[in-house]
């Protein structure tokens, strides 16, 4: 049975499990609504603790510096805050957002999502269905100043193994490819990766890892996100 205050917006099968779209009112916050997607029943991103996935586009467009003409590519649509933090800067023109599962796209297209109609109303606002992996592994049609990667639970745990050689050096060296000079590569993680930074550090002169830190309401204790930025030559 449907607990009483969560509504199933959908249920899908799909290339990386059973995805669902729930929103639900939150037991230990009446009257908060939160809209979730989980895979397999495991819960993969709320609208309800979004700081480290906006700080991922605020913080790569700072890094950055670029400050009109700016194009975006964002790996990963799921509830679209990093792509709607992008938005927010007068510098981009462009977002490309790159998502693997139709369903997804769908969902932010038919108004299900809480950023549905800011997504949809802007006009910079773009959507490519299409695995970022294998985009960033082939030669690039065209350059990003800024690509924000925002797919896997971290470098060493990726939702799919094919996802796993973005992470190494080679694939490191791939993806660069697709910057424009001075373009800056961002990925989040919920966990560091010594392995993954130090690949990092390897292909691009200036790669940092840092650490974003929130207060979650629901277990009362500080939480800590990680995000590689790395700026091409």
């Amino acid at each position: 049975m449907t607990p009483s205050n969560l509504e199933v917006l959908a249920y899908e099968q799909s290339p990386i499990g059973a995805i669902c779209l729930r929103r639900r009112e939150l037991l230990s916050m009446p009257g908060t609504i939160v809209t979730e997607i989980t895979v397999d029943q495991h819960l993969l991103m709320s609208s309800h603790h979004t700081a480290s996935e906006r700080a991922l586009a605020r913080r790569a467009l700072e890094r950055h510096g670029g400050d009109a003409g700016l194009s975006v590519m964002v790996g990963g649509l799921g509830l679209g805050y990093t792509a709607r933090e992008a938005l927010r800067s007068t510098a981009v023109e462009h977002v490309d957002t790159i998502e693997l599962l139709p369903q997804v796209i769908d969902w932010v297209r038919n108004g299900l999502v809480p950023l549905s109609d800011a997504l949809n109303s802007d006009s910079r606002f773009g959507v490519i269905e299409a695995d970022i992996y294998a985009l960033l592994a082939a030669p690039p049609e065209r350059k990003y100043d800024l690509i924000l990667i925002d797919v896997d639970h971290a470098p060493d745990e990726p939702l799919a193994e094919t996802n796993a050689f973005f992470y190494t050096e080679a694939g490191l060296e791939c993806a660069k490819k697709h910057l424009t000079p001075g373009g800056l590569l961002g990925v989040w993680s919920y966990a560091p990766s010594s392995p993954f930074s130090a690949a990092l550090r390897r292909v691009f002169p200036h790669g940092d890892v840092e650490p974003i830190s929130f207060d979650n309401d629901l277990t009362g204790e500080s939480e800590t996100n990680w995000l590689f930025l790395a700026l091409n030559d």
